[in-house]
C-alpha cells in the first residue's frame, strides 16, 4: 500500500473493568463481570461495529486474576463475531512449542482466519508454579524464545495447503506424501512432528511481540509482524520506529512487514472540558496505591511531596534494579517525566491511567488530532487502545473517533478482507515445504508417520 493510502489500525486491550487503575471504583463499571462471557463479547461487538482489527487479552501463569484463559475465551467470541481478530498471549519459557502450535492452528480454523499470538517470555512469579527453582535471564528467555517459535512455524508448515482430499469415491481424506515429518533438533528442542491439525487458514496466525528491550527488538525485527510498544511522547515514538523497523533488513524483511501500534488510553468528551471531568473524576478515585506503586521508583516517598511539585527525578533507584521479570516499564514512564517536565499528579494521572502507555485527554477532535499526527509524523501504524473505563470508553471511541477518523481517509470504511492477515494488510507466509526441491525438479519426500 501506497504511504498516501496508509490507513491506521487499532487493536482494543479488552478487560473486565478498564484500564485505569481506579475503573473498578466508577459508578459505570460493573467489578464482577471478570468471569462474565457476554460482557466481553459486547466488547468484541462493539470494537467490530467500529471495523476494528483485532481484540488483545494478556495472560500469564501467577497471581489471583480472575479473568479467561485467552485461548479459551477466544474460542467462544469467534463463534459470535465475523471479522474481529484475536491476539492471545502465550509464554515460551512455561509451555512447549507442539502444544502451542496445535492451540493456535485451532483457533485460527474455528475462526475462520482470525487468530494472533502475543508471543513473551513469560514472568519471574510462574516460575514455582511449573517446578522450576529460578526464572531464566532476559537473555537466555529470548534465545529459547526464539527458538520455540522456529519450532511453531515448522509445525505449522508441516502440512501442505491440499493434503485434505476428502475424496468420497475412494473414501481417501489426507494424501499422506503432503504432510512431512520436522525432524527438529535444536539447543532447547526436538521435534519430529507433523502437527495434528492441518496448516492454519492463515499460514501462520498473526504473530504479536511486546517486547522493547534489545532481545525483544531483535525478536520483532526477525519475527513479529506486530509489535505492542509503550511510547509516552512523539519524540520517543519515531525513535522507535526508526530503531525497530531499521533492523529489519538483516532478516530479509522490509518495514512494511512489521506494524508498530503504542499503547493508547484516550480519555475523550465531546468538549476537553468534559474530558478533563472525567479524567478528574478517575483521578479522584484513585488510592494510595497508585502513588506508593510510583514511590517504588524512587529513594524517597512521593506521598511527602505536594501534588503540584515536579517528580523528584534526582531521587531515582539505579536502573539495574528493575531488570527481572517482564521488562519494566519504568524507563518510558520517567522519560516522559524527564521530557515533559510532569508534575508528581501529572506523573500519577499519566502512569494510571494505562499501565505506563500513554494517557490521552481531550476531545473527539483532539483525540483524533492525537492519533493522526502520531501516524503520519513517523510515531505508529496504529495504537493499542486501553479504553480507561468498559464499556462506555470504547463505545464513544468506535462512535465518534472512529467516523472522524474516516472523514480524514486514515481509517477504513469496510473491513478489506475476511483474514486478521488481510484486513492488517500483511501478506500470507507461503509454506517452506513448497521451496524444497531436488535438483531434477522432483519433491523431496519426508513422508508423514501414518
Amino acid at each position: 500500500m501506497s504511504k498516501a493510502n496508509r490507513k491506521a489500525h487499532f487493536n482494543v486491550f479488552i478487560r473486565e473493568t478498564g484500564h485505569h487503575a481506579a475503573s473498578s471504583r466508577h459508578p459505570s463499571v460493573f467489578p464482577d463481570r471478570g468471569l462474565d462471557l457476554a460482557h466481553f463479547v459486547n466488547q468484541a461487538r462493539i470494537a467490530e461495529r467500529g471495523l476494528l482489527d483485532s481484540l488483545f487479552v494478556a495472560d500469564g501463569y501467577a497471581g489471583l486474576s480472575r479473568r479467561f484463559e485467552p485461548i479459551t475465551l477466544f474460542s467462544a467470541i469467534a463463534a459470535l463475531t465475523k471479522h474481529i481478530g484475536f491476539i492471545a498471549t502465550v509464554g515460551t519459557t512455561y509451555n512447549d512449542p507442539y502444544h502451542i502450535a496445535r492451540q493456535f492452528a485451532s483457533l485460527d480454523h474455528i475462526s475462520k482466519g482470525r487468530a494472533a499470538w502475543n508471543i513473551v517470555t513469560g514472568a519471574q512469579s510462574a516460575a514455582h508454579n511449573f517446578g522450576r527453582e529460578e526464572h531464566p535471564d532476559v537473555e537466555q528467555r529470548y534465545k529459547v524464545g526464539e527458538e520455540f517459535v522456529d519450532v511453531v512455524k515448522q509445525l505449522w508448515d508441516s502440512w501442505e495447503e491440499d493434503a485434505l482430499v476428502y475424496d468420497k469415491v475412494t473414501d481417501k481424506r489426507l494424501d499422506t506424501n503432503k504432510v512431512y515429518h520436522i525432524d527438529f533438533q535444536g539447543e532447547y528442542y526436538k521435534v519430529k512432528g507433523p502437527l495434528n491439525i492441518p496448516r492454519p487458514p492463515q499460514g501462520y496466525p498473526v504473530l504479536v511481540q511486546a517486547g522493547s528491550s534489545e532481545g525483544g527488538k531483535e525478536l520483532a525485527a526477525r519475527t513479529a509482524d506486530a509489535v505492542f510498544t509503550a511510547q509516552q511522547t512523539l519524540g520517543a515514538a519515531q525513535e522507535f520506529y526508526v530503531d525497530l523497523k531499521s533492523r529489519m533488513a538483516k532478516f530479509g524483511r522490509t518495514p512494511d512487514q512489521l506494524l508498530v501500534l503504542p499503547g493508547l488510553c484516550p480519555i475523550i468528551g465531546d468538549t476537553e472540558a468534559e474530558a478533563r471531568d472525567l479524567e478528574e473524576e478517575l483521578f479522584q478515585l484513585l488510592d494510595k496505591h497508585s502513588l506508593d506503586n510510583l514511590s517504588r521508583f524512587f529513594t524517597v516517598d512521593l506521598s511527602e511531596y505536594p501534588l503540584d511539585a515536579p517528580v523528584p527525578i534526582d531521587k531515582l533507584k539505579p536502573a539495574e534494579l528493575f531488570r527481572t521479570g517482564i521488562t519494566s516499564r519504568r524507563d518510558v514512564i520517567i522519560d516522559a517525566a524527564i521530557r515533559e517536565k510532569f508534575t508528581i499528579k501529572q506523573f500519577v494521572s499519566r502512569s494510571a491511567g494505562g499501565h505506563g502507555h500513554i494517557t490521552y485527554t481531550g476531545s473527539v477532535l483532539q483525540v483524533a488530532d492525537f492519533i493522526e499526527k502520531w501516524f503520519r509524523e513517523g510515531g505508529a501504524d496504529g495504537f493499542n487502545l486501553l479504553p480507561p473505563i468498559f464499556p462506555a470508553g470504547l463505545e464513544v471511541f468506535v462512535d465518534k473517533v472512529i467516523p472522524e477518523l474516516q472523514n480524514r481517509g486514515i481509517f477504513r470504511t469496510a473491513y478489506e478482507g475476511t483474514t486478521l492477515r488481510e484486513n492488517l494488510g500483511l501478506t500470507r507466509p507461503s509454506n517452506s515445504h513448497n521451496q524444497v526441491w531436488a535438483a531434477n525438479g522432483q519433491r523431496i519426500e519426508n513422508p508423514v508417520f501414518i
